[in-house]
């Protein structure tokens, strides 16, 4: 069986983050699965979806080191073709990833205690943002 939802989010901008660990786990629950996985993904190439503790020191660090690895203020190609300033955000994007795959069981996401599902916006504005939350299984 296959079950799928949308899920959307207005954004902040540049290092916003949200945390759709419940979302996910209110879809799981209405997807009837019990045992399977769910596909966490993004639509857009400036936003990204993992897992962290979603606690304040995170929140504040994960934006933070990304923009150390790559800053704003950077010369970018991206920003040579668009002039649009967020050529940093197409990267750091990439390099966390649009997407999650979850195991489900009991029908629940398989998480730690620690560990929940997060959206991050790395785009240099906010945005109205699209999940698409896939749950596959029996």
């Amino acid at each position: 069986m296959v079950h799928q939802e949308q899920v959307s989010l207005r954004t902040g901008g540049h290092g916003d983050m949200h945390d759709l660990t419940k979302k996910v786990s209110a879809v799981i629950a209405e997807s009837g699965i019990r045992t399977g996985t769910a596909l966490i993904f993004n639509i857009g190439s400036t936003a990204a979806i993992g897992t962290i503790e979603f606690e304040p020191g995170l929140k504040r660090d994960l934006p933070q080191i990304l923009d150390t690895l790559m800053p704003p203020s950077r010369s970018y190609g991206h920003e040579q073709a668009w002039h649009d300033g967020n050529g940093h955000s197409h990267l750091q994007a990439t390099v966390l990833g649009p997407s999650l795959t979850v195991p489900v069981t009991e029908g629940k996401p398989l998480l730690g205690t620690w560990q929940q599902i997060f959206h991050l916006e790395c785009d240099v504005r906010g945005r109205e943002r699209t999940v698409v939350i896939t749950v596959s299984g029996e």
